[in-house]
């Protein structure tokens, strides 16, 4: 990820619409598809700057790796946790825990192997642990954005499922999300295209903007579970070991 967007990303993860929305909208799929014991075992690949990280540990126990250093240190001193480095696939230590959830959230899409990051965490899961990943969505979206940040690639869901598949998982669900937005984002990413633009940061709109589009988004994680979205610009995955 460019600079830019992760300094922009770091100063708005607390109030930014997309990000406080996404929190929500992920504690109600853990409540709903993820079974954790009383004290539970919490791994988040990949951290970032930390703001899932309060979230995160009302479920248990919390361990964090992260690649960037930056990240990686404001992450440990807004957490008050201790945020390893890890480099997915194949050097994100762990090798002896097992975790009865793995939270990788709008990572996946920044690694070149996304198979063998997915393989590396299927086998730090405990037998009947959980891992919930978010990506972008809807390849024909591919944007300015999406260079800003680095992306790999965006995924339509038969794609996400055939890399699951492929890297030992089977699904509990799989859905599109930010769906009720998802006229809006596309009318900005054509109008970006067309204007030329350099795609949006991550900087949190004006109020109060910033809090109905909170809210619009957010209002997403009482429908998930109930109906399917056909499209939206995000896919979530909360997925188990297939069985050998």
């Amino acid at each position: 990820m460019e600079l830019a967007a992760y300094q922009s990303l770091r100063d708005s993860q607390d109030r930014h619409w997309w990000f406080v929305g996404r929190r929500r909208i992920i504690t109600r799929l853990i409540e709903r598809f993820v079974p954790l014991p009383t004290g539970a075992r919490v791994l988040e690949a990949g951290c970032g700057y930390g703001g899932n990280l309060a979230m995160l540990s009302t479920l248990g126990d919390v361990q964090a790796f992260e690649f960037d250093d930056a990240a990686r240190a404001h992450a440990a001193e807004l957490s008050r946790l201790t945020v390893a480095y890890g480099k997915l696939p194949h050097d994100i230590g762990f090798a002896n825990d097992s975790f009865d959830l793995i939270a990788m959230l709008d990572v996946l899409e920044h690694i070149d192997d996304d198979v063998g990051s997915l393989r590396a965490l299927g086998d730090r899961l405990a037998p009947d642990g959980r891992l919930l990943l978010t990506v972008p969505a809807v390849p024909w979206l591919w944007s300015d954005h999406d260079v800003l940040h680095q992306h790999k690639r965006r995924y339509t869901k038969a794609v996400l499922l055939k890399r699951l598949h492929e890297a030992g998982f089977e699904p509990v669900r799989i859905g599109y999300f930010n769906a009720l937005l998802f006229p809006l984002a596309l009318a900005q990413r054509l109008v970006s295209r067309y204007l030329g633009g350099r795609g949006a940061d991550q900087n949190a709109p004006a109020e109060p903007l910033n809090a109905v589009l909170t809210a619009i988004f957010a209002f997403e994680g009482k429908l998930l579970g109930r109906l399917s979205f056909p499209i939206g610009l995000s896919l979530f995955a909360v997925v188990r070991r297939r069985p050998a």
